[in-house]
């Protein structure tokens, strides 16, 4: 595998190293040691899947807090999604700044969310499906979520959204919520980049 890492501290882009020939290829998808060395918490308690029924569909943005906070490792495994991670660390110099890749069947890229990092995704096409390694078992009372459009994180998605929970779209703006830290004045808005030298 390749990790490369963004201009925000934790998140990794994983690319596949494929070892083909005339029948196909193979791939390592996950290794222990190799996340460890990367950095990365590669505890893996739950695997989870997502089935989308329709190109439009937004899930999140989802976060898990104490005492269960998940980090996870997502792969689009059928279709095209956008998928959008968002630093929730009230301590972090990258504070509600956010990291989007494309993830697709045909790339086979994994993005590596890390413990207390928002995360939600949109599908590009029709029946797409998602694997998620989570490092903890879900708990329902550790999860809230956060509005897709909110103006603090300043996501573009790239296309009108078509399908969402009522769930999703009635989580409360970042500006109105007292649950989470915010600094004034708030950050502006921005998308991370992956490093050049990765």
């Amino acid at each position: 595998m390749e990790f490369r890492t963004f201009d925000i501290q934790g998140p990794a882009l994983i690319d596949l190293k494929l070892l083909q020939d005339d029948r196909g290829f193979f791939a390592r998808t996950f290794c222990t040691q190799e996340f460890e060395d990367a950095g990365l918490t590669p505890a893996v308690i739950q695997c989870n899947m997502s089935y989308n029924y329709k190109a439009g569909t937004i899930r999140g943005l989802h976060q898990q807090i104490d005492p269960a906070p998940e980090a996870k490792l997502v792969r689009c495994i059928r279709g095209r999604i956008i998928d959008v991670i968002v630093d929730m660390r009230p301590d972090s110099p990258t504070y509600l700044q956010h990291v989007k890749v494309e993830l697709t069947a045909d790339n086979r890229q994994a993005l590596y969310v890390p413990e207390y990092f928002a995360h939600g995704y949109l599908t590009l096409e029709d029946d797409c499906e998602v694997t998620y390694q989570v490092s903890h078992a879900y708990t329902p009372n550790t999860e809230r979520g956060f509005r897709y459009d909110d103006p603090a994180f300043g996501i573009d998605w790239g296309r009108e959204i078509a399908v969402i929970s009522d769930k999703d779209a009635a989580w409360p703006l970042f500006a109105d919520r007292d649950d989470v830290e915010k600094p004034a004045p708030l950050p502006a808005p921005r998308q991370a980049q992956l490093k050049e030298d990765a």
